[in-house]
């Protein structure tokens, strides 16, 4: 991107920073595997049952991020593999910073 920023996060309006995520539900354990596809993939040991494994995503990012899980959103992908999140309180380069992109 223009702005340095890896293709999975953006800049919202609002400060706060968007991410897109591709997630790989039922693997082995949970860990950012990098990007694939313009995506941050992520492989999440919860299966996709009952909101698990997007309880599980958000969960992770927030523990990566070092933020309260209450500032992670799922904006949209409820029942895809594809998800977009919000995470407030933290810049755009700083959630690509801490999550492995360049800054």
């Amino acid at each position: 991107m223009s702005d340095g920023l890896p293709p999975w996060v953006e800049r919202l309006n609002d400060g706060d920073a968007g991410l897109r995520i591709l997630v790989q539900p039922r693997a082995s354990r949970s860990r950012v595997i990098g990007e694939h596809d313009g995506l941050l993939k992520i492989q999440l040991a919860a299966p996709p049952v009952d909101g698990a494994a997007n309880r599980a995503l958000l969960e992770l990012i927030a523990d990566l991020l070092e933020i309260p899980r209450r500032r992670v959103s799922l904006v949209s992908g409820d029942s895809s593999r594809r998800k977009h999140l919000k995470v407030e309180g933290i810049s755009a380069a700083e959630v690509a910073k801490r999550l492995g992109g360049p800054a």
